[in-house]
C-alpha cells in the first residue's frame, strides 16, 4: 500500500484519489475481516464473565405491545421517567453471545412443553420470555390463563406451551392443625413436574423471610419439628431433598433440566461503592465489576454450586448472580404500581430479558 501512495504522487492526482480509494477499501475490508474474527463459540466460553455495555438496538421489546405483562413489572407504564436502563446488553468476555431469535427458539421448541418452577423471580424470567415469544411472532395467537398456582402460556401455531409454578420452597409447605410446616424432607409436589421438556427451578427468595412474612409456622427437619433454625442450612437440606427427586425422577433422555441462580438485590449501596443508605432507588446506570466492593454472592450460590455438584443428573446451572449483581439499576424501585420500594425484582424490559437470551444460548449452541 505504501509503495502504492509512492507511486501515485510520481504519477498525478488522478492516480493519487485511485490509490486512496483502493487504500479506503483495503482497511473496510480489514476492520470486516477483525469483526468476523472477534472471540467465537468454540467450546469453552463462559457466558457468565463479562460486562454490561451499551446498545441502541435494546431492548428486545416493547412491553406496551405486551398485553399481558404482569403490572408491577412494567415500569415504563408506572411512571418510572429514564429509559437508560433498557439499553445494556451482557457482553461476555471471550466469546459472542448470539442475539435472541425468537422465531428461531420456538421452531427448536416445537411440540414441547416447558416448565419453570420457583418463586416469584421465576414469574419475572417466566413473563419475560412469554413477551419475548410474543414480540417474535405478534400475529400468531396465544392463550393464556392461570389456575390456583399454575400460569400457562401457549402458541398453539408453534405447539409450544410454557408454564409456571408458583412453588417458593421445591419442598412441601403443609397446613396442619398445629400450623403450616415447612418439611424439608418431603417433595410430594414433584409429581406434578413430570411430563414436561424442560424443567426450570429456582428458590432461595423467601428461605430468609421472617415475621408477617414468614409462611410458615414450623419446619420439619429429619424428623423433628421445629419453630425455627438456621435458614442456610434449612435450604440447603430443601435443596438437597430436592435434588434427591430429579436424580430419581427425571428422564435425562426426555428432560432437560436448569436450575436459575440467585437472583441478587439492591437494598445496600455499600455494594457499589454507595452510602449504606441508598437503595436501588433513582439507579439510572450498571456499576463496573471494579467498584463492585460488595460483589461476594450472597451464600445460597455456593451451596446450590454444592448440591448441583453431587448430583447424578447433569443440570444446568444458569448461573446469573454475577452479572446481575452488576444492575442496580435494573429494579422497580418505586414504579411498581404498588407502596414500598422494590429491589428484588426486576423491571421488565430488562435484566431477566438476559436470563433468557443465555437460556437460549445455551439451548441452540449446547454451551454450559
Amino acid at each position: 500500500m505504501f509503495i502504492l501512495f509512492f507511486i501515485s504522487l510520481k504519477m498525478g492526482d488522478g492516480f493519487h484519489r485511485f490509490c486512496w480509494i483502493s487504500f479506503s477499501w483495503i482497511m473496510i475490508l480489514c476492520i470486516h475481516q477483525v469483526r468476523l474474527s472477534e472471540p467465537q463459540l468454540d467450546g469453552s466460553c463462559d457466558f457468565f464473565r463479562g460486562s454490561w455495555v451499551f446498545d441502541e438496538s435494546y431492548p428486545l421489546y416493547n412491553t406496551s405491545a405486551c398485553p399481558f405483562i404482569e403490572k408491577e413489572f412494567d415500569c415504563q407504564a408506572n411512571g418510572r421517567p429514564d429509559k437508560l436502563y433498557l439499553k445494556y446488553r451482557w457482553k461476555p468476555t471471550d466469546c459472542m453471545l448470539p442475539r435472541f431469535n425468537g422465531r428461531d427458539l420456538l421452531r427448536k421448541l416445537k411440540g414441547k412443553k416447558l416448565l419453570f418452577i420457583g418463586d416469584s423471580l421465576s414469574l419475572n424470567q417466566w413473563q419475560s420470555l412469554t413477551c419475548m415469544l410474543h414480540a417474535a411472532v405478534p400475529q400468531s395467537n396465544y392463550i393464556i390463563n392461570r389456575k390456583g398456582d399454575l400460569s400457562t402460556f401457549s402458541l398453539p401455531d408453534y405447539g409450544v406451551s410454557l408454564m409456571l409454578s408458583r412453588n417458593a420452597f421445591l419442598v412441601d409447605l403443609v397446613k396442619e392443625k398445629r400450623g403450616t410446616v415447612l418439611k424439608l424432607d418431603s417433595i410430594e409436589n414433584g409429581k406434578l413436574w413430570k411430563g414436561y421438556d424442560l424443567l426450570i427451578f429456582n428458590s432461595w427468595h423467601w428461605w430468609n423471610h421472617k415475621g408477617r412474612k414468614q409462611p410458615w409456622d414450623f419446619i420439619e427437619s429429619k424428623g423433628k419439628v421445629k419453630k425455627d433454625m438456621d435458614r442456610s442450612v434449612a435450604f440447603k437440606e430443601g435443596l438437597t431433598t430436592w435434588s434427591k427427586w430429579v436424580d430419581s425422577n427425571v428422564n435425562t433422555t426426555t428432560t432437560q433440566v436448569f436450575f436459575q441462580g440467585i437472583s441478587p438485590t439492591h437494598f445496600n449501596g455499600k455494594e457499589w461503592d454507595g452510602a449504606k443508605s441508598a437503595t436501588c432507588i433513582g439507579q439510572t446506570k450498571p456499576a463496573t465489576a471494579s467498584i463492585y466492593a460488595g460483589g461476594s454472592p450472597p451464600p445460597a450460590v455456593a451451596i446450590v454450586k454444592e448440591v448441583l455438584r453431587n448430583m447424578s443428573t447433569p443440570v444446568v446451572l444458569l448461573d446469573i448472580t454475577g452479572l446481575s449483581q452488576l444492575r442496580k439499576d435494573g429494579h422497580p424501585s418505586i414504579y411498581t404500581g404498588l407502596k414500598g420500594n422494590d429491589c428484588s425484582h426486576w423491571c421488565l424490559a430488562g435484566v431477566p430479558d438476559t436470563w433468557n437470551q443465555l437460556l437460549y444460548a445455551i439451548l441452540t449452541t449446547g454451551e454450559t
